[in-house]
């Protein structure tokens, strides 16, 4: 069954394909968000952080173009100052801020706009958690996995998003391990650091929705 993601306004955001929610994250090319497109994934992220894959708030508006009322265009950031907020709310206009979520309490956000916390290993944070959550490493984009054990007593409670480290190669094992609501893929879909395959999406999207159709059986 389809779920929502829901934000704090309560819009809807729906898996396309069913279980799991698919997201490509580091869009820096027109390339790159027609194979996502193409593949039919449930988000794109696009990178306001310090990162190779780093766009402008213009610029990532211009490449999410296309995408627009078929996929969700995120807005991936790292401990924004109101300034970076202000302009990715104008410049870019996302469906979901991702962002830490020690950050969240900080920002004052429109309620209409879906809000993607980010949680990493260690310390579970004072505030409260909401349902759906994105589990991730350290250091986002380096390619390194995050803790699946973390992951997998997260995803107990909650709707976990999991990323850090995945590609074609291991995220069956990902899924079998965890059971999350979904994953996200940036750099194990990469030629070099910023720069998408588009058989290396296909290939990640493929592999994960089988997987997930497997451990259901």
């Amino acid at each position: 069954m389809d779920k929502p993601f829901t934000s704090r306004g309560g819009a809807p955001f729906m898996s396309r394909r069913g279980a799991p929610f698919i997201k490509v994250c580091g869009m820096t090319t027109p390339s790159a968000v027609s194979a996502a497109l193409a593949c039919e994934v449930d988000a794109i992220g696009f990178v306001f952080a310090p990162s190779v894959r780093r766009v402008s708030p213009l610029r990532a508006a211009e490449l999410a173009a296309p995408a627009r009322h078929k996929t969700a265009c995120v807005a991936v950031t790292r401990h924004p100052s109101r300034a970076d907020i202000d302009e990715i709310l104008r410049d870019f206009r996302p469906d979901i801020l991702q962002t830490d979520i020690d950050d969240i309490e900080k920002l004052e956000l429109p309620r209409e706009l879906a809000v993607l916390p980010v949680l990493r290993p260690g310390p579970r944070p004072a505030c409260a958690i909401p349902r759906r959550v994105l589990f991730e490493g350290p250091v986002s984009g380096s390619g390194r996995t995050t803790d699946w054990d973390a992951a997998a007593e997260l995803a107990l409670r909650l709707e976990v998003i999991l990323a850090g480290g995945l590609n074609a190669g291991n995220v069956a094992a990902a899924i079998r391990h965890v059971r999350p609501f979904g994953v996200d893929v940036s750099s194990g879909v990469e030629d070099q650091p910023g720069i998408k395959n588009t058989e290396m999406i296909e290939q990640f999207v493929a592999a994960a929705r089988m997987a997930a159709l497997e451990s259901e059986t």
